[in-house]
């Protein structure tokens, strides 16, 4: 996966603030998990196995839910994720609430992509729009899950080598945020959209405006007090002053970086900062901390393939766990379909026997009779 599109769809699920007209059992530790789900992200998740114990409300256990997914994500263990993620499909099922539902797909799709299983994402998108559609328009929640499906598809856009493609979601992602009225609830979206916006403009070598995204990512990261997105913006900028030839600078960022960031325990950050640490110290010839910030790197890439594996592993389980249910559903629809089918040609039949043994008992009687008035 590389790096900059893997980033941070983590971002998205920031928004998981309690569902409209809900409540959770106690709104001071959840906000407490919410600040700190990116930058501690270990903190958010005891704080939230602790609501979920006491929760009785199947709406906020998904909140929940995903909330601890969401904290696994940034700490890129996907393995963990993707096991809070099935749990909340599977409490979503007892549900009718529509924004639930939405939360919880938008949050597979996020899963998806992040370990590069494309088209099971957009598969899932497809399915999002589905339900995103029924929602009124003057609900908030319409423009925010449409920023969060964009978002997603232009991710995945960006990760297939498609710049052009990728910018114009991205741009309808953001254009669809800032119509949000409550705008504090989208800033880390906004972040991260801007963070992957400024790697397309990498991608084309334009490099001012890429220096722009990077700023305003930046910006509405400062807002939420989310130190491990201002990181990611602060790796996107050291990037562009690495392509301009100016390692020093790039430098300063990329420590200030690590500096942001240091308890996220998010391999892909700290794999992205190592690797431009290294690449910028081997261009300014001081091959000791190129060799240092090296060896960070290949660890902690060694670190994310092994947690990826994992995770593909339960997907791959999850996904046949799912056509299994689905084969049953339909075998169990076509035996209905079958029975019915019989029950109908045997009522049929049964008809068309009385018919046909009325109509000879007739046939009969008649015989009988024409021969008594030709003997008479």
């Amino acid at each position: 996966m590389k790096l900059a599109l893997k980033i941070a769809t983590v971002l998205f699920l920031m928004v998981l603030s309690p569902l409209s007209g809900q409540k959770i059992s106690d709104d001071s530790l959840m906000q407490k998990a919410r600040i700190e789900i990116y930058d501690n992200p270990d903190n958010a998740i005891n704080i939230c196995k602790t609501l979920f114990k006491k929760e009785k409300n199947i709406n906020n256990q998904i909140s929940i839910l995903l909330l601890i997914s969401t904290a696994n994500i940034a700490k890129r263990d996907f393995d963990q994720s993707l096991q809070y993620i099935v749990k909340a499909k599977e409490l979503a099922l007892q549900t009718n609430d529509l924004k639930t539902q939405i939360k919880v797909l938008i949050s597979a799709a996020v899963q998806y992509q992040q370990m590069e299983l494309y088209s099971k994402s957009l598969e899932t998108l497809n399915e999002v729009e589905t339900y995103i559609a029924k929602l009124p328009d003057e609900a908030p929640e319409k423009h925010t899950e449409s920023g969060r499906s964009y978002a997603i598809r232009g991710m995945i856009y960006k990760s297939q080598s498609n710049p052009e493609i990728a910018l114009e979601k991205l741009l309808i992602s953001i254009r669809h945020f800032e119509k949000v009225t409550a705008r504090e609830g989208t800033y880390a979206n906004i972040s991260v959209v801007f963070y992957n916006i400024g790697y397309c403009y990498l991608k084309l070598n334009q490099l001012e405006k890429a220096h722009q995204a990077f700023l305003q990512s930046m910006d509405f990261a400062k807002k939420n007090k989310a130190k491990s997105l201002e990181a990611f913006a602060l790796k996107g900028l050291a990037e562009v002053y690495k392509q301009k030839r100016e390692n020093e600078t790039a430098l300063k960022l990329l420590v200030q970086a690590e500096e942001l960031c240091k308890n996220t325990g998010d391999l892909t950050l700290n794999e992205g900062i190592y690797k431009e640490m290294a690449e910028n110290y081997l261009a300014l010839g001081q091959p000791a901390f190129y060799q240092k910030y090296n060896k960070k790197y290949f660890e902690m890439r060694f670190q994310r393939a092994q947690n990826e594996l994992k995770s593909i592993n339960h997907a791959i389980n999850n996904h046949n766990r799912e056509t299994l249910m689905k084969s049953r559903e339909l075998t169990s629809h076509y035996r209905f379909l079958t029975a019915i089918i019989v029950g109908l040609s045997l009522l049929i039949i049964g008809v068309l026997l009385f018919f046909i043994v009325k109509v000879r008992k007739k046939n009969i009687k008649f015989q009988k009779h024409i021969q008594q008035i030709i003997r008479s």
